[in-house]
């Protein structure tokens, strides 16, 4: 079974809010975590939540540009 996040033709559906640092991010019982959406090619889509291993703050949001920048 091929994971959605590992398929090359999955785009992801992302809305950058420079007014909220945080968008895409949530701390879940002290540790972060990020989500987003993720159109198929068969037309359907699939929300993506990943946790972001940390319980830094700055640390979460760079994990967070880093994993949303990849092509």
């Amino acid at each position: 079974m091929i994971n959605a996040t590992e398929n090359a033709e999955a785009r992801r559906s992302l809305r950058i809010d420079e007014a909220n640092p945080l968008h895409h991010l949530w701390n879940n019982n002290g540790t972060w975590w990020v989500h987003y959406t993720e159109h198929l090619p068969d037309f359907t889509k699939r929300r993506v939540r990943r946790s972001l291993g940390t319980r830094d703050r700055e640390e979460a949001v760079r994990r967070r540009d880093a994993l949303l920048s990849r092509d």
